[in-house]
């Protein structure tokens, strides 16, 4: 392979007959291949864990919760027919993948192909950072949003929330987050209610044919019925024909959502993977964990609707706060630097998630506008940290001056 873009690098070169497109070259280059380069300036010298391989690993631990989406889109739909039982697990996920695999393709499409154009237009390397982005949209959808209004949605988002910054490591939005938002308040219908969760047509041909659909047909997502539920008491959660879901169902990720969500164990994978190999901070995570477990215990003492009385390991297993957590509210551009910082971005998103699930009965799954809000006062905090350490370090050289001071005139 290295030979081969040997032999093409000299097309795309200064004076090359494909120059114009050197930057799409050298992204693809230093995709597939480890850099052979460091930085000219500056005296470090830099290894070849680029971005690029940083990234790769993000999509490593994203694998699981996407190959488990895919089986799960497989299984609502069948169990949809009620064929579920006599369906081999084989042609769930297949089917799972035929729904998904437009998606991904309509998403890379839009959001690389306005990447290409901008780093070619000024004539700058390929941004990297789509790369776990265009894996991200498809996983925090409805299988049933149309391809046309994701196309909208990542292109919006990759210029307004993205390149406008100056591109990758600038961008103060995670712009998977602003596609789905901007999905969601632009085409809500298509976003929400109890049909958008489960497919219940064939996807390209494949599935369960015209068999007839249980009467008691129903795409609710937990989270949803939670937020229909009349009374104070916790509502008995079903599936969608049904029957009793089970917090096993929902830890192993038997039940409807989007397809990044379900599995609680895939996901808990990811984020060891993530803290094993360094990409991802504890911090960020654990005090996520906390400020929704004090904010949980808070609803629960007053609990005046069923909404308040949600336990906080249902928090955890029900909707997208585990896998926004993991994987969007860690991102190292739009979350803290600092690390004391990393500990309040965790607590704020936990604590506002938690806050908006309860209070807004009309949006259950509070975790995007929590994200949102975090990566808004992200800079706020890290300024506070920084702030605080600049006066500790006055007040500690104050003492040492004073110190030898009062040495000096002993």
């Amino acid at each position: 392979m290295k030979r081969f873009f040997d032999k093409l690098r000299p097309h795309f070169s200064k004076g090359g007959k494909l120059h114009m497109f050197h930057s799409v070259f050298d992204g693809f280059e230093t995709f597939l291949l480890v850099p052979n380069t460091t930085r000219r300036l500056g005296v470090h010298v830099h290894d070849s864990a680029d971005s690029k391989r940083l990234l790769i690993m993000v999509v490593v631990a994203l694998t699981p919760a996407m190959l488990w989406g895919m089986f799960n889109i497989g299984y609502q739909h069948f169990l949809a027919h009620g064929v579920a039982e006599s369906t081999h697990w084989f042609s769930m996920w297949w089917f799972g993948f035929l729904a998904t695999l437009p998606k991904l393709i309509v998403v890379y499409l839009v959001g690389l192909g306005i990447e290409f154009a901008v780093a070619q237009a000024h004539g700058e390397e390929i941004h990297e950072g789509f790369i776990v982005t265009g894996f991200l949209i498809p996983m925090i959808i409805p299988v049933e949003t149309p391809l046309w209004t994701i196309a909208i949605a990542t292109a919006f988002a990759v210029i307004f929330a993205k390149e406008i910054f100056g591109g990758t490591g600038y961008n103060v939005f995670n712009v998977a987050i602003v596609t789905r938002a901007v999905l969601f308040f632009a085409y809500p219908t298509k976003m929400t209610g109890d049909s958008v969760f489960v497919r219940l047509s064939n996807s390209w041909g494949y599935g369960a044919g015209h068999s007839a659909t249980v009467d008691a047909f129903t795409g609710a997502t937990p989270l949803g019925q939670v937020a229909t539920a009349s009374g104070v008491a916790m509502p008995q959660l079903t599936n969608i024909v049904g029957e009793p879901i089970s917090r096993m169902d929902a830890f192993w990720g038997f039940i409807p959502g989007s397809m990044g969500e379900v599995s609680t164990f895939c996901i808990i994978l990811g984020a060891l993977f993530l803290l094993y190999t360094g990409v991802a901070s504890y911090k960020i995570m654990l005090g996520g964990l906390v400020g929704s477990f004090l904010m949980t215990c808070l609803f629960n003492a007053v609990g005046t609707t069923a909404a308040m009385n949600i336990p906080f390991i249902d928090h955890l297993l029900y909707g997208g706060f585990l896998f926004g957590l993991v994987f969007m509210a860690t991102d190292p551009v739009t979350s803290c630097r600092t690390e004391r910082g990393k500990w309040y971005c965790g607590l704020f998103v936990g604590v506002m998630c938690v806050f908006i699930r309860v209070l807004n009965p009309g949006y259950p799954e509070g975790m995007m506008l929590a994200i949102l809000l975090m990566n808004v006062f992200s800079p706020l905090f890290d300024y506070f940290v920084i702030d605080s350490n600049i006066k500790m370090r006055k007040k500690r050289a104050l003492k040492s001056i004073k110190a030898v001071s009062s040495t000096k005139s002993i």
